[in-house]
């Protein structure tokens, strides 16, 4: 069976395994989502201007005030990296692999960024703090607890994308805070251009998106992932939440004939292998179109499930599209 992720979940990513295994299929919470209707409203190009500020409501209501425009950042969360490199900014430390990227830092300059010890779920708060930053941005179901900790020492600012809508307005949102304006509005251009430009075409082929490191893996779905949001969009991708308890069993998606499957695989203390090629083992993986077809993508779970931001979002839609041409 194929388990829906759950929010909470999701954000694991490198740290939890999700589903259960795959041919112990149950009933699930309700049936898949049919057709192959795509959002009606257009991606518009037309970029409002950003007002640098220091005090900010966030796109989920969240309220960040600063005495002064933060020049010393810690992310605790990719999509945090994704935002700075986009503005131009890098960050006092990480725990985020994704800087390494060659769109992003680059191996030899990310090297130089500090290392948050504890890893993405226990991110040690005496380490954050030895960076003296003004700013801390974390995501929201994961970290929100290390706020108590920070409070009075720096400012904690807790994310919770699930959209690409989120995460446009938190590029927004930290552009003003950081009085990168400009920067700020010219990543958000580039992404609305290149997201509309490939909704002009979109694919006729449907595509899912799984994620996990065996036989126990996940559907991302739209309503709760960030990548996953933009699919509809560009191509045939009739997959639904069902929650935390909601799952969907293979014999559904053998019923959807996928044709283009993209697929992170997570690591959990090593590489120990593609989560593709451990699937094989099973014959009823081995009968949808996909993957008869050989049109199985392995894809960067570091840009693909953790980045989130319009940076990585632009190499998943250069990737997506040219697969599902």
């Amino acid at each position: 069976m194929l388990r829906a992720p759950s929010k909470y979940v999701r954000s694991w990513l490198a740290a939890a395994v999700v589903g259960s295994v795959l041919v112990g299929c149950g009933s699930p919470a309700e049936e898949p989502a049919t057709g192959k209707a795509r959002p009606d409203a257009k991606t518009g190009v037309t970029v409002e201007p950003i007002e640098a500020a220091t005090e900010i409501t966030d796109v989920n209501g969240v309220e960040v005030s600063l005495r002064k425009r933060p020049e010393r950042i810690v992310c605790l969360f990719a999509l945090c990296d994704d935002i700075l490199t986009e503005l131009g900014i890098v960050p006092a430390a990480t725990n985020s692999a994704l800087l390494a990227h060659p769109a992003f830092l680059g191996e030899e300059r990310a090297e130089k960024v500090g290392v948050v010890p504890g890893g993405f779920i226990a991110p040690e708060v005496e380490a954050i703090l030895s960076h003296k930053p003004d700013l801390v941005i974390g995501l929201g179901d994961t970290h929100g607890k290390l706020a108590p900790a920070l409070k009075g020492a720096t400012t904690f600012w807790a994310m919770q994308p699930e959209t690409w809508q989120d995460s446009v307005g938190y590029l927004r949102d930290t552009a003003a805070l950081t009085g990168r304006t400009a920067e700020g509005e010219k990543a958000e251009r580039a992404f609305r251009t290149k997201l509309a430009k490939a909704e002009k075409a979109p694919s006729d082929k449907t595509a899912l998106i799984i994620y996990g490191s065996d036989e126990n893996f996940g559907v991302a779905a739209p309503e709760a992932d960030v990548t996953a949001s933009l699919f509809p969009r560009i191509t045939d991708y009739p997959w639904k939440s069902r929650g935390v308890e909601g799952a969907y069993s293979l014999e559904e998606i053998l019923a959807k004939d996928v044709d283009v499957l993209f697929v992170e695989t997570m690591s959990f203390g090593g590489p120990d292998g593609k989560l593709s090629e451990k699937l094989t083992k099973n014959p009823l993986w081995n009968k949808i179109p996909a993957v008869r077809n050989g049109d199985v993508h392995e894809v960067d779970p570091e840009v693909w499930a953790k980045g989130r931001g319009t940076r990585s979002m632009g190499l998943v839609l250069d990737e997506a599209t040219a697969a599902l041409r």
